[in-house]
Order: structure tokens, then sequence, then C-alpha cells
């Protein structure tokens, strides 16, 4: 978004105004008698609106995640993906490094809420709040 303030007859001064990064959360369970509310609630006590928060009720393990293969392809430069737990995003440890690092990549920050509080939009990569 700019605004524009004429000086003058063909003089334009510009100011961009930075919109706030957009928070998109995403979160999974693996079993049937696991309950999502636990992560939705953590999520949407951050900001993220319910219809920001892609879901996937199967195991980490499969390859098709529907829920999170919707929510790579809607995140843009700037946003922040937030989960609850880093294990909710990856399958493992290469996995999460691998989709870290993508969205890095593409100017997407992470956050996980939960073990050390990961924040990639932060200079230490650590939440210090």
């Amino acid at each position: 978004m700019s605004n524009h303030l004429k000086i003058g007859k063909d003089a334009a001064l510009t100011t961009e105004v930075a919109a706030e990064p957009r928070l998109i959360g995403c979160a999974r369970v693996s079993t049937d008698d696991q309950d999502l509310s636990l992560q939705i609630d953590a999520l949407t006590r951050q900001g993220i609106p319910q219809d920001a928060i892609f879901r996937d009720e199967l195991s980490g393990a499969k390859t098709e995640r529907p829920g999170l293969t919707k929510c790579l392809e809607t995140l843009r430069s700037g946003d922040i993906l937030v989960v609850w737990r880093p294990d909710r995003l990856g399958r493992s440890m290469r996995h999460l490094i691998t989709v870290v690092e993508d969205l890095r990549s593409k100017g997407i920050g992470f956050r996980s809420l939960s073990e050390g509080a990961i924040d990639t939009t932060s200079a230490s990569g650590e939440r210090t709040t």
C-alpha cells in the first residue's frame, strides 16, 4: 500500500506503509483418538483466524497431507507459518528442516509455539518473549 502526496505540479512523494504479516496456522493430529482443539486454541490465541488454520487428521508419516499442501500453496512472501509444535509440520527432522528452509527462501517466516518457541522471524531464530 502506498500513500502519495503531490508537491507542486509534477513531483510526488511516496511513502510505503508496511502491512502486518499474515499469520497462517497449520495443525495436525495423527490418530482418531487425538483432538485438534488444543492446537487450534493455541493458534487462535496468537490472533490467527479459524479460516487461516489448515488442518490434517492423519499420520505425519503419510506423504500426502492435503491441509499442509493447501497451506503451503496459500503462503506468500512476508507471511508467517505458525504451528503448535514442530512435529505437527514435519514428518521427520529432515523434512522439517527442508520445509523451513524452503519457506525461508520464499521470504516466509516460521514459528513454533512450543519446544523452545522457535521463531525464524527474529534475529536469533528463537523467540525471546
